[in-house]
């Protein structure tokens, strides 16, 4: 059995997240997936500087979101990062929700790549370092 790869945290966007019509920019989103993407990542001590420190970048290499409803200023949200794939790459499933309500606001995903640091070469198979932090099979 393979365990919950999950973490949520609470983020409340600052007023420099809003755009014109006073909800939260949709690109400012992309920073809460990122916030909730680290704290998973450095949950399994395998955050960005681990990566490059095992030999490996793991730049992103796809962003989808669905924007279902809109966030505000001081909104408190939650935002949970879940790891779905982690053999020929590393999928994040995300949910944002408003903390209070636990109203669905955002899904997205990303997808991430291994790429050798020195060759610059990517990776067809997640290293097993990856499988050895994240306590996986592949």
């Amino acid at each position: 059995m393979q365990p919950e790869l999950a973490i949520t945290i609470e983020v409340a966007p600052a007023f420099h997240d809003l755009d014109p019509m006073n909800i939260v920019w949709h690109g400012h989103y992309v920073k809460y997936l990122e916030l909730a993407r680290c704290a998973l990542l450095q949950k399994y001590d395998y955050d960005y500087p681990a990566m490059h420190a095992s030999g490996y970048f793991w730049p992103i290499v796809d962003l989808r979101l669905k924007y279902v409803r809109p966030a505000a200023y001081a909104q408190k949200l939650r935002v949970s990062a879940r790891i779905v794939e982690w053999e020929n790459r590393l999928r994040i499933d995300y949910e944002i929700h408003d903390a209070g309500s636990g109203e669905r606001l955002t899904r997205a995903h990303t997808i991430q790549v291994a790429v050798d640091a020195v060759s610059r070469e990517m990776q067809y198979l997640c290293p097993p370092v990856l499988w050895q932090r994240l306590g996986v099979q592949p």
